[in-house]
């Protein structure tokens, strides 16, 4: 029997705005079986997101959802979590959202290890405003804003997340679907702040300026490319060169969260220690 998914959406919400062979589609499902799986109470369980393409999920989902400023997702996340520490807390968005725009409070929110699950899809571009480059565009690609190929260096969202206090941090692509709601469905139930790096495509934007030939390509692109991070163990830095690895990338139950500290230091001040 196929998967029922229309039971996770808003009436009158589709058809989504996303473009044919985006792989965002794929990865809502995957949060729609997570979800599932975790058997959330969609009432007590916020979903929110900033600015962009990967940004508009949220919207088509019947739970309660946060469409935010551009770059702002992680601090409204925040701020319900806080104000509301038994809700489930879900941000979804782009790596231009999550990472340049909103890279403060990306790195912020890693760094109190707040118990909330981050979703980034990956698609190495800014997608819906323009097709310039992002933090994560690889280094020669073209982009709207990078007509001769992108100069910059990238940022490694996976590894950004750990340095900066992350406790459990998991990549895969919309290329492996099956692997997208068991890692979201972990970074969930994990005590913690979860990242959950989905590397995408975006074949208008990026796709056409870099001269993949069809989605089907890309896809290829991403499975080929991809390394079990325990395959990657028994491999040498030269098989490794050009490749990302996926799977849990680190897990952490020892490092307190965050709100639970707050409020036990609100209970040590009205106690009066």
């Amino acid at each position: 029997m196929a998967y029922d998914y229309e039971k996770s959406i808003r009436p009158g919400k589709l058809p989504h705005i996303w473009c044919p062979g985006c792989g965002h589609g794929i990865v809502m499902k995957g949060l729609i079986r997570a979800m599932d799986t975790c058997e959330l109470d969609r009432n007590n369980t916020a979903i929110v997101s900033g600015i962009g393409c990967a940004s508009r999920l949220p919207g088509y989902l019947d739970a309660c959802t946060l469409h935010t400023a551009h770059g702002r997702a992680a601090a409204f996340a925040t701020g319900v979590k806080m104000a509301k520490p038994e809700m489930t807390v879900i941000c979804c968005g782009g790596d231009g959202d999550g990472t340049a725009i909103g890279g403060n409070h990306f790195i912020h929110a890693c760094r109190r290890n707040i118990n909330m699950t981050y979703v980034i899809m990956n698609n190495f571009i800014y997608g819906m405003t323009g097709g310039q480059f992002s933090p994560c565009t690889p280094t020669g690609m073209k982009a709207s804003t990078t007509p001769y190929g992108n100069p910059d260096p990238v940022f490694d969202i996976s590894k950004l997340a750990i340095g900066a206090g992350a406790t459990f941090v998991a990549r895969t692509t919309a290329a492996h679907p099956r692997e997208i709601d068991k890692l979201i469905a972990q970074g969930i139930k994990h005590n913690g702040m979860s990242i959950i790096e989905v590397l995408d495509d975006c074949p208008t934007s990026y796709g056409r300026r870099n001269k993949f030939r069809s989605v089907v390509d890309m896809m290829k692109r991403l499975k080929k490319d991809a390394v079990p991070a325990k395959a990657a163990a028994k491999m040498t830095p030269e098989q490794l060169e050009g490749k990302f690895l996926t799977g849990v990338l680190y897990h952490d139950n020892e490092k307190a969260e965050y709100t639970e500290q707050y409020a036990a230091l609100i209970k040590r001040v009205q106690e009066g220690a």
